[in-house]
């Protein structure tokens, strides 16, 4: 026999206590009957039968109370193994990593809110494979496809924009790489999740959309940042700013038309963060939800313990009878 909530066992202690109650009670009484009667009189009134009604009324209640515990506490013996089928969709989420993202037109910057809407998203996604993919002026695969949230989790926090081998945007060779992680054997719907700040510095982003388009992949774009933009961080980390061949500032700017036409071309929708850490439910739940549908992804059979709670009940429920049984018998002598 094993447990499920095996401290429910330190309960077990209020059976002893309720017993030391019921004595103290019992006494109490006692001593306030026999400023009433002389001890003789008192017996022949009450009588030996009644006390000892009293005695076993207290012993079945606190047996009910010490099996209620029991059941409380789980008991399980025996088992047998049931088949379990886990259902998804397989999802490659896709990061841009560039300098453009460490811009902080919102808080704390661009990235650092894109990993908190991930995380938060991941905490959603259960029964879906994901994958992570990161990108600046290259693109790599970070985590493969996975039910392990918990490395996925792992890979999206080491992402920063040390990371990437190559400076820019390039958002037609991280389509491109998201679509090549994909299991193209598999039946499975699949999506391509980009965050991005939509600045496309190779123009290619379109052009691999409407391929992955061709393929059955939908892309869900969420646009990270602000239109009206700001400056992106100095890579020397001296507090500056980039700045042009001329001396002026280089200021980023969140390129929507171009995303929305990205999602459009395949069948996504477009969203920006804008109300804070989970715009990427609503993706997911009114997005990627609504526009796929959830294939078998894993199947096997677990091991399930048999639940004996419900005979503990039963003796709890068989102890309180007894002492109702004995309430309603005769009063005075029993």
């Amino acid at each position: 026999m094993n447990l499920s909530h095996p401290w429910m066992l330190h309960f077990l202690w209020l059976v002893p206590l309720m017993g030391l109650l019921f004595i103290i009670t019992d006494r109490h009484k006692a001593r306030a009957m026999e400023r009433f009667a002389e001890a003789e009189l008192f017996g022949r009134l009450t009588g030996k039968i009644r006390r000892g009604k009293k005695i076993l009324q207290s012993a079945f209640l606190l047996a009910a109370l010490g099996w209620m515990v029991l059941a409380l506490a789980g008991p399980r013996w025996g088992s047998h193994y049931q088949e379990v089928i886990q259902k998804g969709v397989d999802i490659m989420i896709v990061l841009d990593v560039s300098r453009s993202m460490l811009v902080k037109d919102i808080e704390p910057d661009r990235l650092e809110r894109a990993k908190r809407e991930i995380s938060d998203f991941i905490r959603v996604v259960q029964g879906d494979r994901a994958g992570l993919v990161a990108f600046a002026g290259a693109a790599f695969t970070q985590c493969p496809l996975t039910l392990d949230y918990g490395a996925l989790t792992m890979f999206l926090n080491a992402l920063g924009p040390d990371m990437a081998p190559v400076p820019g945007t390039d958002l037609g060779a991280a389509i491109q790489t998201a679509v090549s992680a994909f299991d193209p054997a598999s039946e499975t719907d699949k999506v391509i999740l980009l965050i991005t700040d939509g600045e496309d510095n190779e123009n290619r982003g379109l052009q691999a959309a409407r391929e992955a388009a061709k393929k059955g992949i939908k892309v869900f774009v969420f646009g990270i940042g602000e239109p009206s933009g700001g400056p992106i961080p100095s890579a020397g980390g001296t507090g500056g700013f980039e700045k042009g061949s001329q001396g002026q500032l280089i200021v980023s700017r969140l390129n929507e038309e171009g995303l929305k036409e990205i999602a459009s071309v395949t069948g996504g929708t477009y969203v920006r963060s804008v109300a804070g850490d989970l715009d990427l439910d609503i993706v997911y739940f009114d997005g990627i939800k609504q526009r796929t549908e959830a294939a078998q992804l894993k199947s096997g059979k677990i091991k399930v313990h048999e639940e004996r709670f419900p005979l503990f009940v039963l003796a709890a429920f068989f102890f309180l009878l007894l002492d109702g049984l004995i309430s309603t018998m005769g009063k005075g002598r029993g």
